[in-house]
């Protein structure tokens, strides 16, 4: 059981110990902060380019987007299909395909560098739980070693207490 707290101190810390060092590392995991915000630490390394295309794509996968987008189709049709006789895209749209496929070339990169951020934040999340996770472990290890010395302790007390009565009644 020991050998495995110190396997785990060893891959919590990336750290060659020594036995002596592993109480001191522990009594240090207990009483520092292991984790970090996520969030924070990744806002502050966001580029502008970043920034764009997180608030692009909270902007297009939203239900304003897309009722906005809709109406703006319908009233492109029917303003160049119904209403204008000399219309400046007539029946097939071909300037409003020409439009539609540029946004989509240009929104779909855009969206998948927000998602690989997200990802990447994601992975960041996941080490920070793993690291925390990691420290409670041990410390639910130790709290678990201390209370099997306790209960050792207090089995030995109670044998000598016995012992001390049963010469105390002779």
């Amino acid at each position: 059981m020991e050998k495995k707290k110190k396997e785990i101190v060893k891959m919590l810390l990336n750290q060659n110990l020594d036995e002596k060092d592993e109480e001191e590392i522990l009594d240090l995991l207990i009483n520092n902060p292991i984790s970090i915000d996520v969030d924070k630490e990744n806002d502050e390394k966001m580029s502008i380019g970043d920034k764009i295309a997180d608030k692009f794509s909270a902007i297009a996968g939203s239900w304003t987007f897309i009722i906005s987008f809709c109406i703006f189709l319908v009233i492109w049709i029917i303003i160049n299909g119904v209403l204008l006789t000399n219309s400046i895209d007539p029946y097939p749209f071909i300037l409003l395909n020409l439009l539609l496929s540029c946004l989509a070339s240009l929104q779909a990169p855009i969206i998948m560098m927000s998602q690989n951020r997200q990802a990447k934040k994601d992975t960041i999340r996941n080490k920070n739980d793993y690291r925390t996770d990691l420290k409670s472990e041990l410390i639910l290890e130790s709290l678990h070693d201390d209370l099997d010395k306790i209960m050792q302790n207090q089995t030995e007390i109670l044998r000598r207490l016995k012992k001390l009565e049963n010469e105390n009644n002779k």
